[in-house]
């Protein structure tokens, strides 16, 4: 290997973590490093959504998750943490209390997770109940009308839809 290519070779393991150390993003607690291993999405949203929720936190309690409909070219869906996309699994009997989407595919579709119930705050337009189950895991996901809610990890921001249809089983969460 020639001097300069072993210098590039040797400095860009170092250029990389600086680059990751530095850039202040912080992943969602639910998609943390999967995104990276992520499929890319066959086709990205055309409009961003028309609401953006956020998770807030108040001093000396849990935080807070607002639930809150947006719109895009897909029709109107369900966002969570950051106003990020929520969808469905086809493949999960609604109300059954179980989650099809083990430890295969999380890495791809991460549950929407809580500590509690208490987190979740319906914004206008959520009409279904909201609920959570208890996961093989131990962790508890979020239900909407039933059905356990999911993040597509290739969704990088708000209004990002690159899941819907996806598979024929995958679709955005409809209020």
């Amino acid at each position: 290997m020639h001097r300069p290519q072993r210098l590039m070779a040797a400095g860009l393991p170092l250029i990389l973590l600086l680059a990751a150390c530095g850039s202040g993003a912080t992943p969602s607690p639910s998609a943390s490093a999967a995104a990276a291993s992520a499929p890319a999405p066959s086709e990205a949203a055309s409009s961003a959504p028309s609401s953006a929720p956020s998770a807030s936190a108040t001093s000396g309690s849990a935080e807070v998750y607002d639930i809150k409909v947006a719109t895009a070219s897909v029709g109107s869906f369900l966002t969570g943490e950051d106003g990020k996309t929520l969808y469905i699994f086809k493949n999960d009997t609604v109300g059954s209390g179980k989650s099809t989407c083990g430890a295969d595919c999380v890495g791809t579709w991460p549950p929407f997770t809580v500590e509690s119930k208490d987190q979740l705050k319906p914004g206008s337009g959520v009409t279904g109940a909201l609920d959570v189950i208890t996961r093989d895991d131990g962790t508890k996901q979020v239900t909407y009308k039933g059905a356990p809610l999911y993040y597509y990890a290739a969704d990088t921001k708000a209004g990002d839809t690159g899941g819907q249809g996806l598979f024929g089983k995958w679709f955005v969460a409809n209020p």
